[in-house]
Order: C-alpha cells, then sequence, then structure tokens
C-alpha cells in the first residue's frame, strides 16, 4: 500500500508522545508498519487480545487499533473517512462483547434478546473522534430479557449496564477501551443507566426536547439485539423525522445555538486555547447546521436522512436547501478541522479539541506536516472563517422583531383598510380566544408582527371582507398559531406567498384551511420547481410508514399529491411557469397517484384473492388526463381494462373469475382515489366513458374492449378516443391498447357522416351545457369545445396527428398546413386561460385588483381589458375555422 510510512513514523515518535510509547510498547506491531503492511497490522489489530480476557482484550485491540490508524492517516493512506468508520466499527464490537459478557454474568441464559446499545452522536454517525468518548443509550424489553430467581429484567439491566461501564472505561494498567457517556438516555437526570423501551418510548412521545430529536438524526442500532433496537428506533422515526414542519422545536434549537456559543468559555479567537469543536466556526457549529436544516426538511424529503454530516451538506445542497458552494466549504472545512483535532489528540492520547500552546503547538504542526504553529493556523483560519458565517446566517433567519404594541383599530386606521370600519372590530376579536391559534401570548406577538403586511396585502384584494374570511377559516383551522407565524415573520418570501393564496386564489385557500399542513411544501425550494417524472413521484408516494399498511399508503398518496397540486396552484398564481406546464404537471401527479394506488390496491387485493397469472389491469385516461392537460379542478376521466383470458380464476384463498375479479379490483382502486381518508379527499373519479357507459362493467376484457370500438362505439366515442393513452400498466398491456386505439381511430370513415354526428353533438351539446360565465372559455362556441370537435373531426376524417395531446396535434396539423398558425396560438392562449381561471375566477366572472391581473400575466396580456380582447380575437379565430370547416356559422355572444 503506497504512502510515506517512515516520514509517518518519525513524525510520531518525535512530535506525540502517545504514539511514540505506544511504538515501543508493541515493537511487532511498529515493524509492519514501518514496512508499510497496513493488511498485516490490522491482523496484528484483530489478534492483540488472544488468550486474554475480555477486559484486556479489548483495551489491547484498542492500542494497537490506535496507533495502526494514526500511523496511517499520518502517511496519507488512510483517509479521514475510513479513519472514523474504523473508530466506529470497533466501538460496536466492543460494545456489543461488553453487552455480552454482561449477559452472560447476569443472567441464566446466555443471549443478549431484549437488551441493546443504541449509538448517538458521532458513534451513531460513523465518525468517531480518534480519542472519542462513545454516547449510548442502553434499553432493555423488560418482556424478553433473560431475568434470574433473585432479580427481575429491570434489576438484571441496571447489573448489565454497570458491567458494559467497568469493562468499556476504567482505567487499567493496560489503558482503557472508551468513556462512556449515558447522558443522552431519556430523562437522565432521574432516569436509572439503563431504561426500559416503555419508558423511552413513552419518553419520546410527550416529554422529550428539541435537541434530543437533532440527537436521534445519527442514531442507529449498534450492538446488543440489534434487530430489536432497530425496530425501536422504527418506532419512534415519527418523532425524530416530523411529516409537519415543527417550528417551535427549530426556535428552541435556534436558542440551543445560542447557548452552545455563549456558554463557550475557551479562547474566543484563533490561537493556542482555541477549541476546534465547540469555538466559533467550530466543528459543532457544521453539526448543527446541517442537523438544523435536516430537521426542518427531513420528514418530508427522505433524501436528507442522513447521519454522515458531509453527505448531509450534500444532501441539501442537491436538494436546493442550502447553495452548493456553502455545502462544498463546510463539508471540505469539516474534513480539515476533524483531521487536525484527531493530531490534537495523537499527541497525548486525551479527550481535547483546543490548540495547544507553546511547544506542544510546534509539535502539532509537524505531526500534521505543516512546518510549524503560525502557518497551522493560517492554514485553519479560512475554514473557520467560512463557518462561522454561514452559522451566523443560520442564526440570523430565527430572528425575530419587536411586535407593534398598538391596539389593532389604530393598525387597521393606519392602512389602506382604513375605510373598512367594519373590519377593524372585526380584526380586534381575533385576539379574544376564539381561535386557538391565537391563544398564546407568543402566538400573539407573532401574528402581530405580520399583521401590517397581512392588512396591506387584504387591501389590495378586490373583495376584501371574503379574503378575511378566507384567513379566518385558516386561523380556525390551525391546532397551533406560533409555528407558522413566526416561519412567516422569518420568511417575507412564503408570507406573501400565503397573502397571495388568500387574497387571489378561493380554491387554494380553502385547501389550506382544510389542511393547513399543506403549507410546508412551500418551504423547500423544490417547491418552485414543476414535478419530478411520474415513477419518481410514484415511489414518492410508496414511501408509507409503516410499510406494507395499506391505509397508511392511501395517506401517503394523499398527502405528496396534496402537496404538489397546492405548490402547482402557487406557481400558477406567482406566475413562476407557463400554465400550459403547470396543466401538464397536474396531470404528472395524477398519474403518479393512479400508479401508486392501483400497485397498492393489488398487493392488498391479492392477500384475499391472488392473482390471476398472465393477466394485469391497464388504466386508461382520457379527457384532460389523457391530453396532459389537467387544471386544478379537474376530475378523472379513465376506463379500467383487463388482460389475458377473462374466463380464468384467480389463484387465491377466495378465487373469483377474471370478470368478477377485475370488477371487484376496479372498485377498490376508485374507492383508493376518491373516498376520504385522514387526509382527505384525492381525485373525483368518472368512468362513464366506458363501453356502454353507465349500463356496463366498471372493467371490462382488453379484447372485449377493442371489439366494442370496433363495432358498437358511437362516434363520440371515438371522438373521446381520441384523447386516450394508458396511464397505468404493464410497457406490453400499453403497447397492445396503443395498437388497439390506433386501429379504431384509422376506420375508414364516410366525411358526411362524420360531419353530421360531430355538428349534431355539438348542437346537443351547446343546448344542454351553456357557459357559465364569460371566462367559461371551455364551454362557450368558439372556445375549447369547439377546438377539440374540430381537431378530432380532422383525427377521424384524414387519420392524423393521432396524439391525445391537443397541443401536439395543432403543430402537426399545423406544420401540414391544415390549419393555420393563428388557431394553434388560439388553442394554447384558451387553455392557458381556463387552467387559471380555475384558480384565480373560480366562478368564471371576470376578477378585478390583483387576481385580475394575476389571471392577465398569467395568459401573457397586460391586463384584463387585453385579456378580453384577446379572448374575443381567439374565439372568432376558432369560428374562422369552423366555418370554413363545417359550412357553418358560430354565433360569438359577447
Amino acid at each position: 500500500m503506497a504512502g510515506d510510512w517512515h516520514n509517518a513514523m518519525v513524525r510520531a515518535r518525535e512530535n506525540a508522545p502517545f504514539l511514540a510509547r505506544g511504538l515501543d510498547r508493541l515493537p511487532e506491531l511498529a515493524e509492519l508498519l514501518a514496512a508499510g503492511d497496513a493488511e498485516a497490522a490490522f491482523a496484528y489489530c484483530a489478534a492483540a487480545g488472544e488468550g486474554a480476557g475480555p477486559a484486556v482484550a479489548m483495551r489491547r485491540e484498542r492500542l494497537a487499533l490506535a496507533l495502526t490508524l494514526a500511523i496511517g492517516d499520518l502517511a496519507d493512506v488512510f483517509t479521514l473517512d475510513e479513519v472514523m468508520e474504523r473508530l466506529s466499527a470497533f466501538a460496536d464490537r466492543s460494545l456489543d462483547r461488553a453487552i455480552h459478557e454482561a449477559a452472560r454474568a447476569r443472567t441464566d441464559a446466555d443471549t443478549v434478546d431484549g437488551f441493546f446499545a443504541l449509538a448517538l452522536g458521532k458513534h451513531g454517525a460513523s465518525e468517531l473522534n480518534y480519542s472519542s468518548d462513545i454516547d449510548p443509550i442502553l434499553l432493555f424489553d423488560p418482556q424478553v430479557l433473560a431475568s434470574t430467581e433473585r432479580h427481575s429484567a429491570a434489576e438484571t439491566a441496571q447489573r448489565m449496564a454497570r458491567d458494559i461501564l467497568r469493562l468499556l472505561a476504567d482505567h487499567t494498567e493496560e489503558g482503557y477501551v472508551f468513556r462512556v457517556d449515558l447522558r443522552l438516555r431519556p430523562a437522565a437526570e432521574v432516569a436509572p443507566l439503563a431504561v426500559s423501551i416503555n419508558a423511552a418510548a413513552s419518553h419520546y412521545e410527550s416529554a422529550a426536547l428539541a435537541w434530543e430529536r437533532a440527537a436521534f438524526i445519527r442514531a442507529r442500532s449498534a450492538a446488543g439485539d440489534v434487530e430489536r433496537g432497530e425496530r425501536f428506533l422504527a418506532s419512534i422515526r415519527p418523532f425524530v423525522w416530523r411529516r409537519s414542519v415543527d417550528f417551535g422545536a427549530i426556535d428552541e434549537i435556534a436558542q440551543l445555538r445560542v447557548r452552545i456559543r455563549e456558554a463557550y468559555s475557551g479562547t474566543p479567537q484563533l490561537g493556542p486555547g482555541f477549541d476546534l469543536k465547540r469555538g466559533r466556526g467550530g466543528i459543532r457549529e457544521i453539526e448543527f447546521f446541517a442537523q438544523t436544516h435536516q430537521l426542518i426538511h427531513g420528514g418530508r424529503d427522505l433524501r436528507l436522512r442522513t447521519s454522515d454530516t458531509r453527505a448531509a451538506l450534500m444532501a441539501l445542497a442537491r436538494a436546493g436547501l442550502v447553495e452548493e458552494e456553502t455545502a462544498t466549504q463546510l463539508a471540505t472545512a469539516y474534513t480539515r478541522l476533524r483531521t487536525v483535532e484527531h493530531r490534537i489528540q495523537m499527541l497525548e492520547d486525551r479527550q481535547t479539541h483546543a490548540i495547544p500552546d507553546g511547544d506542544a503547538l510546534e509539535r502539532l504542526a509537524r505531526l500534521d506536516g505543516i512546518e510549524d504553529g503560525t502557518s497551522l493556523l493560517a492554514d485553519l483560519e479560512p475554514h473557520l472563517s467560512v463557518v462561522a458565517e454561514a452559522f451566523d446566517r443560520l442564526l440570523q433567519s430565527t430572528e425575530t422583531g419587536a411586535a407593534d404594541a398598538r391596539p389593532v383599530g389604530e393598525l387597521v386606521a393606519a392602512s389602506a383598510l382604513a375605510d373598512e370600519a367594519d373590519l377593524a372590530e372585526r380584526f380586534a376579536g381575533w385576539f379574544d380566544g376564539r381561535y386557538r391559534s391565537l391563544r398564546s401570548t407568543d402566538a400573539q406577538g407573532a401574528f402581530r408582527r405580520i399583521l401590517p403586511a397581512l392588512l396591506d396585502a387584504l387591501s389590495q384584494s378586490a373583495e376584501p371582507s371574503r379574503a378575511v374570511v378566507r384567513l379566518e377559516r385558516l386561523l380556525e383551522a390551525l391546532p397551533s398559531g406560533i409555528n407558522l407565524f413566526r416561519l412567516l415573520e422569518a420568511r417575507p418570501g412564503l408570507l406573501e406567498q400565503l397573502l397571495a393564496i388568500i387574497t387571489l386564489a378561493p380554491p387554494l385557500a380553502a385547501d389550506l384551511a382544510r389542511r393547513p399542513a399543506l403549507f410546508d411544501a412551500l418551504i423547500d425550494r423544490s417547491a418552485h420547481d414543476l414535478p419530478e417524472g411520474v415513477p419518481e413521484l410514484q415511489r414518492a408516494m410508496m414511501r408509507a410508514e409503516p410499510l406494507g399498511n395499506y391505509e397508511a399508503l392511501l395517506d401517503r398518496i394523499r398527502v405528496v399529491t396534496g402537496e404538489q397540486r397546492f405548490a402547482l396552484g402557487v406557481q400558477l398564481i406567482s406566475g413562476t411557469h407557463d400554465p400550459l406546464d403547470i396543466a401538464r404537471g397536474f396531470a404528472t401527479v395524477a398519474e403518479a397517484a393512479l400508479q401508486a394506488a392501483l400497485a397498492g390496491t393489488v398487493a392488498e387485493f391479492e392477500k384475499a384473492h391472488g392473482r390471476i397469472e398472465g393477466s394485469e389491469m391497464v388504466i386508461l385516461g382520457l379527457g384532460r388526463l389523457g391530453g396532459e392537460a389537467l387544471t386544478h379542478a379537474s376530475d378523472l376521466d379513465i376506463i379500467y381494462l383487463f388482460t389475458g383470458d377473462h374466463g380464468a380464476e384467480s389463484d387465491g384463498e377466495r378465487p373469483l373469475s377474471a370478470t368478477r375479479y377485475y370488477n371487484r379490483l376496479a372498485q377498490r382502486v376508485g374507492a383508493a382515489l376518491s373516498v376520504p381518508t385522514a387526509e382527505g379527499p384525492l381525485y373525483d373519479v368518472d368512468t362513464r366513458l366506458r363501453p356502454q357507459g353507465a349500463q356496463g362493467p366498471l372493467a371490462v376484457s382488453v379484447e372485449s374492449f377493442a371489439r366494442y370500438q370496433r363495432e358498437s362505439a358511437w362516434t363520440w366515442e371515438h371522438m373521446a378516443l381520441a384523447r386516450a393513452r394508458v396511464v397505468a400498466g404493464s410497457y406490453a398491456a400499453r403497447a397492445d391498447v396503443d395498437d388497439i386505439i390506433r386501429e379504431v381511430l384509422c376506420i375508414a370513415r364516410d366525411p358526411a357522416t362524420l360531419r353530421e354526428d360531430v355538428l349534431k353533438m355539438r348542437a346537443e351539446m351547446a343546448s344542454h351545457k351553456p357557459a357559465k360565465g364569460p371566462l367559461d372559455v371551455k364551454l362557450m362556441r368558439g372556445g375549447l369545445v369547439d377546438i377539440e370537435f374540430i381537431l378530432h373531426f380532422i383525427q377521424l376524417r384524414d387519420n392524423v396527428a393521432l396524439d391525445p395531446r391537443l397541443s401536439r396535434v395543432c403543430e402537426t396539423l399545423v406544420h401540414t398546413g391544415t390549419l393555420p398558425e393563428e388557431f394553434a396560438r388560439a388553442h394554447d392562449f384558451l387553455t392557458r386561460l381556463i387552467v387559471g381561471a380555475r384558480l384565480l375566477a373560480p366562478d368564471l366572472t371576470v376578477p378585478s385588483g390583483a387576481a385580475g391581473e394575476a389571471l392577465a400575466r398569467a395568459c401573457g396580456c397586460e391586463d384584463m381589458d387585453a385579456l378580453l380582447r384577446h379572448v374575443m380575437k381567439a374565439r372568432q379565430e376558432v369560428a374562422r375555422v369552423w366555418r370554413e370547416l363545417f359550412e357553418q356559422e358560430l354565433e360569438l355572444e359577447e
């Protein structure tokens, strides 16, 4: 193994008394290291305690391993990661051996069942120091741990804990194994050394502090009954990773960070006595920086749940939560500071993080391969500065200002709502205790700090009184207001988004009042991004806890879908993306939800009814779902199909014929999509486009579907099929159904008969479904329905442009010269308008004020007057094409 082993040995002997003594004490190991034989050196470490009792054996291995890792580290052969991982693995082995020895001595059974150790801190993260202590939590299950006639399981556990401490921490002539600190256990000031799992679970559910959540970010089951320890960690996972952001806990963490700085009594400036761990810009500030962001966002983003500090920093950067440059700088600083920390501890094997003075500083520099102490300090200074600046920014992000103490009436009088006299009294009533979210003094103070901005936004609403009602519904729905109000105070951009939701978009405000946790979706920077692909979203939806729980899965699908739809809605009203892209995003989310619901329901259904060999369910999406152009208000038009022999039978305990099997499964899938759960509703599902409509079976075989479409379907059903695509099913099934759709759409048709059918259907639709308002550009003549009829007529007449996405159809027909480019622009404009109007003008009347401005911007217009002129221009273009194609005039009402 390459590396300058000789130079490392010289530096160790000349500069690190502990290493020099160790090399003299273990000459055989010194020879192996001098020869650069790392593999043989590790073998020597493993055998160092052979023939000795466990206490002596572990101490001898510890000394040998410390020497081997130190020399290999100084020789630049072992990376920091390898050093930390080997030290942590040795801690695992030692702790496990101590537990086994204690169990043999204190129980009637030679087993550690029911007793385990959780590793926390650097040990839990596999980042142990060169001369670190360990911070385990010793837990036992009183129903499982072996007891004796004289001692209960609880008494046995305490005796085992004391034995473990003696085996690992007692200083003998052979040294020690690890210093052991048990102060991280639940209620450490009163709790016994080993805590029962029931007492621990109760503590974490009801009495734990925020710092304990942070500690468990790096927890793992390390020794003893490891499997039981892993189950315990899984059971308290909701305590650590909160699905909804707990800003009260974050505030506690912020205060803890401040107290850590205030409590530091070492040298404040870099130099002798400065603590690389606790000092300003030190190791602990890097760890807290990462952990604070993990606590905020890790409950919703599983990619952030890592115990490795540097991996956490880079994950935060990939998630867009931390600037990549900041993450890289902190990770680099962590590596350098931890390396020098190890060098400090190599000097005398002391658990210290302070830079030494005098000759010791010079020896530390030479041990590190640097000329002198001054150069070493100069090398460290940029890293500490970068960390300190990043940590300062984090502290500043949680600071709060003073609330305006004036009466609410005076605040209203000083705002643009001064003329709304009735609102002043109404606002004052918010603080009389009627809302839980505003009962505490802290909550009222935080709310007062955001009240001026809130009043200003309400004044710009077209209907302030209605916006106030929407705000009151949110205040009533909040279980607690302090977390949200502090977040809004700290993040003005989020406050602006909330105010836009309340004043501009009634559907989004209603969603938020039903589920205030939706606002968490806006905290991440990814909230401004369009959704990922269907596979990524489906995986996120399938990560339900506990695994295999069907109800938890349905809740998880609703949580992810709700957050994605809410974020897309906010992107629309804020003008972040083109409404056409938003519409595709809505469709992507719906498709992922369909696939996740189908997969989960199939797995649950198979438990009772088994599977049908060579058969599967296929879901066909039609309408806006098929065309990838959903709005926030769209339901899902779907058809359930199944492949294989319709006469086959399932192989479960309760077998069903294929037809009954898939019709029951379709009912279950429909319920999974539409029935409200604890997390609310998901989608309204419309299956009326299936063969034979409401009179036909819910699910039919692919063969029956094909036969019906070829022999019995009406023209309007083939028009609907022009916007159909498979949204759930295997690749093979998708290909088969796609072939059927294309074959049906390409059937030869008499143009005159087709024209007659199309005109008759549109006339009936116009008489039964008139436009609902001046912005109902879907149903009004010259609107989107007329566009669809034009496109489907051309598709079925000429067998061209067979794509369910109407924008693509328009592009193709423009390219072939069949339609003018103005027609394609009219389609896109009217689609943007209907997508935006579903949120900004849900009653399809012309909105005024800020909502009207937002809708105009979304459609690329200067104002609402320009938008209405553009609507008429688009309708006139559609009417012109309709006249040329069908020789029929459209009456365009104003």
